[in-house]
């Protein structure tokens, strides 16, 4: 079943072309990795889906409903959760309170009693803590931390507390910005075990946009490659690999062996 559908979707800043006729769909509990050189448009792309900018043409639906103008925070509340590709966290606040921001689409309380923290705020308060550290601390392995303020973490857990964030608000589609970014081989590799551990275990829809080509074509279920703005392909990750004009946007040529385009782009 389709979850999120983008079509036609075109985004412009004066004369740049950012997206250019972007089209394509995310099957629900599958990962879709979204690839191109750098300025491709990979991250405007998130930002059109998750409503930080608004496109200009096209439309954007989530379970058939046309989301193209509707604010960030009402696509939250539906179950569009994100990462950035720069770490955007509270360095002078601990991993839970961190972690617990994520949650707040998800509160109920009303005005007053949030203001005062008493009766209701104090009991969905302490009901959301306690899901947080089973269902998303304990997960990603962060216990041992959850008191320590993000600032003194290294940078490897303070991607994995961004991660947390985010599931936090129990997303039905997770948008992940270059989650392995700057990251050595064993974080990357334990990253790429908690993205797969968490389509298995939620079914969440996960879109990915990274340049470790390795990871990409590993666990991707489909890949979307974008060049200057433009969809140049679609397809499984062994049809994605063989194009020819994927391999022209890596390489800048297509007339190169089979061995070697294979290698630059996986």
């Amino acid at each position: 079943m389709t979850v999120l559908s983008i079509t036609e979707a075109s985004l412009a800043f004066g004369g740049i072309k950012a997206l250019d006729d972007v089209s394509f769909t995310a099957a629900s509990g599958e990962i879709t990795a979204i690839i191109g050189p750098n300025g491709a448009g990979k991250t405007s792309l998130f930002n059109i889906i998750s409503g930080f900018y608004t496109p200009q043409k096209g439309r954007i639906l989530f379970d058939e409903q046309d989301i193209t103008g509707m604010r960030a925070d009402k696509r939250a509340a539906l179950g569009i959760a994100r990462t950035f590709q720069n770490i955007a966290l509270f360095r002078g606040m601990s991993v839970l309170e961190n972690i617990k921001l994520g949650g707040h689409t998800r509160l109920n309380t009303g005005f007053w009693s949030a203001g005062f923290y008493y009766g209701n705020a104090q009991r969905e308060e302490a009901r959301l803590r306690a899901e947080i550290e089973r269902d998303v601390i304990d997960f990603l392995e962060l216990d041992h931390i959850r008191k320590a303020p993000v600032g003194a973490l290294p940078y490897g857990l303070q991607k994995r507390i961004e991660l947390g964030r985010a599931l936090a608000m129990q997303p039905r589609v997770l948008l992940l910005d270059e989650p392995v970014a700057g990251m050595n081989r064993e974080e990357t590799e334990d990253m790429a075990r908690f993205i797969l551990d968490i389509q298995a275990r939620w079914g969440t829809t996960i879109l990915l946009v990274e340049h470790d080509m390795g990871m990409v074509m590993d666990i991707s279920n489909q890949v979307v490659v974008l060049n200057f703005g433009r969809q140049i392909a679609v397809g499984s990750p062994e049809q994605v690999q063989a194009n020819p004009a994927v391999i022209e946007a890596y390489l800048g040529t297509s007339d190169r062996s089979d061995n070697t385009a294979g290698e630059a782009i996986a």
